[in-house]
């Protein structure tokens, strides 16, 4: 706009600095044709003194590029989303049409392969007319419009607040002589350290073309959908047009009543025009060619950029993850804002680790089983997959849509991650939980074929934090809990899910122990904190409400990966704005637990699939392991399961701990909540399987699936309560026969117990008590005398129920045995009651008879 009537005394100070600046252009005019001699052996000369205090090579930065994420489609990158402050793709020499490179030449600095970096015509044509208050004049060079596009960009990377960045700009942008003089030297020293082609380059590639779109490929791509080197003359005419004034001339304003379709963009039309007849005047098109372009429509076709990561449809969730894991890493920089900004203006290509070929299956599958939103409900259903011994996340989908949007079905809480990587603080993992009990067991040393007493009881543990017990131990129902308690193997409570086994196994476990096992191997609290030690619900899965099915995932593909655990990672590679790798981060790994135990773990968890409470789950005859979850009252189900090549988590429930919802009793798409977590993961099974393959698991180390046997401690003549405080003491679970026996030791006391003491059986099994009754006798000794000798013996020690059996035996020895006792029962020694009956076996006497 004109700027206001000036002053006398304005236009006279105007007037001196145009005398100052035009000395100075006097010198500079040597620059304009020769810039290797610019400012040679002139120090000394008053005209360009000014220009002793200014640098005279301008640092160029690398431009602010968008970055791009992009997922793999078998051998296809696909992108994913973008990121920018500024849409710009640099493209090299190569890459941009010579109607472009023509174009800008012939409107905006036509001389410009002529002079030495400054329109020596212009600048003071531009001078002379701001100077006497005219409307402001550009009057500059390509060098020099490249030189304020460089200034203005150094503003926006530098600046940290709008007044900074407004201030910053006044002086890159303004049209003061300072200013110009500053430009010019810069220039000048641009000519001397680039060649002429470099910065027409640069020029094309920094300059604006309305609103975040900047450079010529950006431009191409936004308004026309092609690429800088396959603009048409018309498309690159209307672009270079567009440089004049980006806001005014933009084309993704048709409804603009000034420069809209309606009138076909008129404002910008006028301008394309004027490049097109500089262009023919200058000699770069042909009359038929300039005269083709003139009577072309401008007719953009607007491009729109996969902005942000809800431009990434299903697979925001997994963007988003992306996002943190770069916000959250200091190699992008040395705080979360420089981090951001190395997304937004770095021009990196990230290649993530995304599958898109499993992610689609299990978006399907997922949306399919799990709606974003059911009236009352607040459903939440998600899967995330991790390639074992990598890390990599295969894929992530998620129920809802991802944004930020206040409303049913709608979250940007990525509820697959941690809290640091936008994520919930996570949920409940009921009885996958239990793995981790089960290998802090194998590395204890102890068998998955040991028994123990898993009945319902009270449990006594040990912690770090001291002693604790449990009153009444859990409870055994559902899926969660097993069934009845009872004395059973490690494998079989593991196979069945029974509460009460892992309560036992915990009995001779530290549950600190425990804790740091699943931090080993990849499981921890979503929001930070360290995991719970102080409480024994830990054993089945229930003192933590803050597991990510991210965090399970990872713990399942380190058993798979033979104990090796890997952080999880989504970054493949980085290739940088200069085309150079950037190192990936966040590629840790280790060996969390020995091979023999992870193998011996999977081996037994290979079991809950297909004998126990996963077999709805499972894709038979392929080797899969893992364990189903659900929580009290069916507020969560887990199924978390691995091949070799593949682990996967399902979780399906509630987001919201109060006011929840029971999965077993909430009809979903024709389905029980509570089991929609089986069909989704032989859906994702299947589907990784067909990608990846499955391999054999390791078989189970002989040591940790042994048989256990342990001498039975004898305890006859004890109390009840002693001879069970010596059982259990002894690694035994412990009954009482509800009958007691007769028995010569005193009443009330253990009479014997079976299996007997001194016996040897499995560790852990159940030994009955037998109590006395007070009342037993020995039985006497009455084989080889005559019945009528035994009876009188046998009634003379008070037993006076006496019995010959029907049948006789032959005697070995006639002579000697016949008609005399063979063999008596209860036998001699026996203790019984006075009223047993005592029955006699005869020998045969010579006629067949027993007397």
């Amino acid at each position: 706009m004109p700027e206001q009537k000036r002053t006398a005394r304005g236009v006279l100070g105007g007037l001196l600095g145009f005398v100052g600046l035009s000395a100075a252009a006097g010198v500079l005019a040597t620059a304009a044709v020769t810039p290797a001699l610019a400012m040679a052996g002139m120090s000394a000369n008053s005209a360009i003194g000014v220009f002793d205090s200014l640098p005279e090579y301008l640092e160029i930065s690398p431009l602010m590029e968008k970055s791009n994420i992009y997922a793999k489609d078998g051998d296809k990158n696909v992108l994913l989303a973008s990121f920018y402050e500024q849409n710009r793709e640099e493209v090299q020499w190569d890459q941009i049409s010579q109607y472009l490179k023509d174009a800008a030449v012939a409107t905006e600095d036509n001389r410009f392969y002529d002079h030495g970096g400054i329109d020596l015509t212009g600048t003071l044509r531009a001078v002379v007319s701001n100077t006497v208050g005219d409307d402001v004049q550009g009057g500059s060079s390509i060098t020099q419009q490249y030189v304020k596009n460089v200034l203005v960009q150094e503003c926006e990377r530098l600046s940290e607040d709008e007044e900074a960045l407004r201030k910053c700009y006044e002086e890159a942008a303004g049209v003061d002589y300072a200013r110009k003089l500053k430009e010019m030297r810069y220039a000048v020293g641009l000519e001397k350290k680039y060649s002429k082609d470099e910065i027409l380059r640069g020029y094309l590639n920094i300059s604006g073309f309305g609103g975040v779109i900047y450079g010529v490929q950006s431009a191409a791509n936004y308004y026309f959908g092609t690429s800088a080197k396959d603009v048409t003359l018309a498309q690159a005419a209307t672009l270079i047009g567009m440089v004049n004034n980006p806001n005014l001339l933009r084309l993704d304003k048709p409804d603009n009543p000034d420069n809209g379709k309606d009138n076909g963009y008129a404002l910008t039309k006028k301008r394309r025009d004027v490049v097109l007849q500089a262009m023919l005047h200058y000699g770069k098109i042909t009359q038929k060619q300039y005269d083709e372009a003139i009577e072309t429509k401008i007719e953009p076709k607007i491009t729109q950029p996969k902005g942000g990561c809800a431009s990434a449809g299903s697979n925001a969730y997994f963007c988003d993850y992306v996002t943190k894991l770069i916000r959250n890493d200091p190699a992008f920089g040395a705080t979360a804002s420089d981090r951001v900004a190395t997304l937004k203006r770095g021009g990196l290509d990230i290649y993530t680790s995304l599958d898109l070929r499993l992610q689609k299956t299990e978006g399907d599958a997922l949306h399919a089983a799990v709606p974003s939103h059911i009236d009352g409900v607040n459903l939440g259903g998600t899967a995330v997959t991790i390639e074992p011994g990598t890390g990599r996340v295969l894929a992530m989908v998620q129920n809802t849509a991802y944004s930020n949007a206040k409303k049913p079905g709608y979250t940007s809480v990525n509820y697959n991650t941690d809290q640091d990587y936008g994520g919930s603080s996570g949920f409940q993992p009921g009885s996958t939980w239990k793995t981790m009990v089960l290998v802090d067991w194998l590395l204890e040393g102890h068998s998955i074929n040991e028994t123990v007493n898993g009945t319902r009881r009270s449990f006594s543990y040990d912690t770090c934090n001291g002693p604790v017990t449990w009153p009444g131990g859990p409870k055994n129902a559902g899926d969660g809990g097993g069934g009845p308690g009872g004395v059973f193997t490690v494998q079989h409570g593991m196979t069945q899910s029974i509460n009460t086994v892992l309560a036992a196994m915990g009995e001779k476990l530290d549950l600190c122990d425990i804790a740091q096992v699943a931090k080993d191997l990849g499981a921890h609290r979503a929001d930070g904190e360290p995991l719970s030690t102080a409480y024994p619900t830990a054993l089945i899965g229930t003192s933590e409400d803050t597991i990510a099915p991210l965090s399970m995932a990872n713990a399942y593909a380190t058993l798979a990966a033979g104990g090796k655990h890997c952080e999880p990672r989504a970054i493949d590679k980085i290739v940088q704005s200069d085309g150079s790798e950037m190192q990936v981060p966040g590629q840790d790994c280790n060996q969390a637990i020995p091979e023999n135990v992870a193998a011996t773990a999977v081996q037994t968890l290979t079991k809950v699939m297909t004998q126990g409470t996963g077999r709805g789950g499972m894709v038979w005859g392929q080797p899969i392991f893992g364990k189903t979850g659900t929580t009290d009252n069916y507020k969560d189900t887990w199924l978390v399961t691995a091949t070799t090549k593949a682990a996967n988590a399902v979780w399906v429930g509630n987001t919201l701990t109060k006011n929840f919802t029971p999965m077993n009793r909430t009809w979903i798409n024709g389905s029980l909540g509570s089991q929609i977590k089986f069909g989704l993961t032989r859906t994702i099974l299947s589907k990784t399987i067909e990608l990846y393959g499955a391999d054999q698991f390791p078989q189970a180390d002989s040591n940790l699936t042994r048989r256990i046997l342990k001498e039975v401690p004898s305890v006859a003549g004890m109390s009840v309560e002693q001879a069970t405080s010596t059982l259990k003491g002894a690694g035994f679970g412990v009954s009482v026969s509800d009958e007691q026996v007769p028995s010569t030791v005193q009443a009330g006391l253990v009479d014997h117990s079976d299996p007997a003491g001194g016996a040897r059986v499995s560790a852990g099994s159940s030994v009955t008590l037998y109590v006395s009754n007070g009342k037993g006798q020995a039985v006497p000794n009455v084989v080889g005398q005559t019945y009528h000798d035994a009876e009188q013996a046998l009634k003379s020690a008070g037993f006076g129920n006496v019995k010959r059996a029907g049948e006789c035996t032959e005697p070995g020895n006639p002579a000697k045995d016949a008609g005399k006792v063979a063999t008596q029962d209860p036998a001699a020694d026996a203790t019984a009651n006075p009223d047993t009956a005592i029955t006699l076996t005869m020998y045969c006497d010579d006629k067949g008879n027993g007397r």
